[in-house]
């Protein structure tokens, strides 16, 4: 299995059998403050507040079946399906639950290890845009056959008129750009996830790429990431892991700030937010934090960021939402105990952050009292 790969992967999901095993349950978090908002999502990603206050969450789907197809022989993960089972729902802030409002949206991978709808970003009450996940090369996309076109990419719509993929634009294909620029200079693979507003185009955190790129002229690369060095034995010292990108935000310095997962061996405390002006090397805002998959300033300025597993991936997906430290590598943990936690978005005082992230149907929105 390749590093690389083997870190794209997980990054947005893991076999929802192996991390039930190892945690025992689906509990939402051990924290007594953490309140149930909303139920039932498959495979819950990230989430964003329109300008007037509505939630969104996204959702990566079931991907597809064998039933359903297409579905094609994957040289590390076995057979791999594709479905149109993403999705995007509204959540009740008042603890009404979900609706989904747009569904049947494209998914790749397997019921417990789906890749699809990944972050979700809006310019208005209404007008959006949309990440659609890949973990993948060219060859993997097309081996889906042409319904999986969006698979890599970034698309836009308008929440008033929603009718499945056929109210959706797309504004960017992230695969194609690289596959033609190759920001790291390795394989080709692309899994935009994060996404953030830049005028009148979009950033994006391409976890497969190991890049930050921009929507705008075609595409141009923002910042690339280097691979993380190993200190443990596993798989030996100085082992170079896989930078994984996962989200980026826009800071209220006007900087961008970056998330990133690192890949296997996931170890604990590998994981540096990253402070990136356009033109220039990326600085560490914060370091020592482990497997972070998501971003968020509240209003006073304040970071915040989702550990998908606080102890690092192979100690079991219960992550933490912590508040961040400028310059420090010790962070304070605001809710802990959280499984397999995902995305966070902030208002009023609350984080909403998504939890059983990888888990058909037992997806969940909680919020936490800052």
């Amino acid at each position: 299995m390749s590093r690389h790969h083997r870190s794209v992967r997980l990054v947005a999901a893991g076999a929802a059998s192996l991390l039930i095993a190892v945690t025992g349950s689906l509990a939402a978090s051990a924290d007594a403050h953490v309140t149930v908002v909303a139920a039932g999502l498959n495979s819950p990603r990230q989430l964003a507040f329109t300008p007037g206050g509505d939630l969104y969450v996204t959702e990566a789907g079931t991907a597809g079946t064998a039933a359903t197809g297409p579905c094609q022989m994957h040289p590390e993960f076995g057979e791999v399906c594709f479905g149109f089972t993403g999705s995007v729902s509204r959540v009740d802030l008042n603890g009404g639950g979900s609706e989904r409002v747009l569904a049947g949206l494209p998914s790749a991978g397997s019921p417990g290890d789906a890749i699809g709808p990944g972050d979700i970003a809006f310019t208005g009450n209404h007008e959006f845009a949309l990440t659609i996940g890949l973990g993948g090369s060219t060859q993997y996309r097309d081996g889906y056959g042409p319904d999986a076109a969006l698979l890599g990419t970034v698309v836009t719509g308008d929440l008033r008129h929603l009718d499945g993929l056929g109210s959706l634009t797309m504004a960017f294909d992230a695969l194609a750009y690289e596959a033609d620029a190759n920001p790291d200079g390795t394989d080709i693979d692309s899994n935009p996830v994060g996404l953030a507003r830049s005028g009148n185009g979009w950033v994006v955190a391409d976890a497969g790429a190991n890049a930050v790129v921009s929507t705008r002229k075609g595409g141009s690369t923002v910042a690339v990431l280097d691979p993380v060095p190993t200190t443990q034995p596993f798989p030996f010292p100085g082992f170079p892991a896989d930078a994984v990108p996962t989200d980026v935000v826009l800071g209220p310095d006007g900087a961008w700030y970056v998330s990133q997962l690192v890949g296997f061996p996931f170890e604990e405390g590998s994981s540096t937010i990253w402070r990136v002006v356009p033109g220039q090397a990326p600085t560490a805002f914060a370091t020592g934090l482990t497997n972070v998959t998501s971003l968020a300033f509240a209003s006073d300025g304040t970071l915040y960021a989702v550990e998908l597993a606080s102890h690092g991936l192979f100690q079991g997906p219960i992550g933490s939402l912590v508040q961040v430290h400028p310059g420090s590598a010790t962070h304070h943990a605001v809710a802990s105990g959280l499984f397999a936690p995902y995305g966070v978005a902030i208002r009023d005082g609350y984080a909403y952050v998504t939890t059983g992230s990888v888990v058909p149907g037992g997806g969940q929105v909680v919020r936490v009292a800052l």
